[in-house]
């Protein structure tokens, strides 16, 4: 049987983007060391308040986080290396590697496209991604890695919120350090460990 971690977590607002449409967004995740990473972002709030991308075909896509999508962020623990993914809730995604702090750009791989499955109706809308971090050639699987969950949702007048587990002083920044604030540890015996070292 494989080891697997899970854990959730709530995602807070940037003090300077309210989003008053939206009452709350919590995550959770289950992560099989080495091959798959499955998260649920569930926002709860009056839909009909948000702009939410229409349903599309799957594809890759870039500048999705100008309207509403779902982040992640992943790395191996001390190293600067590290990947992001975005969701849509049309079903179109991206996803970037980078060397270091934003020295990066698009990247591929044989496979890496998530499965992305979304849900609503007029008080929720629920967003599930799996990803395969084992073709992520900067992560292995005996490594601790560092999460970072987010979300930047879009109101109707085009005005943004964003949303992460922790954010650094300053202006909204999910690549700052300080959102990889969901720590998995590899395997000990029969199972992974979580720490979540976010907000409350």
């Amino acid at each position: 049987m494989s080891a697997h971690a899970q854990a959730s977590a709530v995602l807070e607002a940037h003090p300077d983007t309210p989003a008053t449409a939206v009452e709350s967004i919590q995550s959770t995740l289950e992560w099989t060391p080495g091959p798959v990473l499955a998260i649920t972002y569930t926002l709860k709030g009056v839909i009909d308040q948000l702009r939410i991308p229409a349903t599309r075909s799957a594809r890759r896509s870039d500048n999705l986080w100008c309207h509403t999508c779902f982040e992640l962020f992943v790395g191996a623990q001390n190293d600067t290396e590290y990947y992001e993914f975005n969701f849509s809730p049309s079903g179109e995604w991206a996803a970037y590697g980078f060397r270091n702090y934003r020295d990066g750009g698009p990247f591929d791989s044989d496979g890496i496209e998530p499965k992305i499955t979304v849900a609503r109706d007029a008080r929720t809308l629920e967003l599930n991604a799996v990803v395969r971090l084992d073709l992520l050639p900067g992560i292995r699987s005996d490594v601790c890695l560092g999460l970072g969950l987010s979300a930047v949702i879009e109101n109707l007048d085009g005005s943004l919120s964003y949303w992460a587990l922790k954010h650094p002083p300053g202006k909204p920044d999910f690549h700052h350090s300080d959102n990889f604030a969901l720590q998995v540890e590899p395997a000990v015996g029969d199972g992974a460990a979580v720490d979540y070292t976010g907000n409350p």
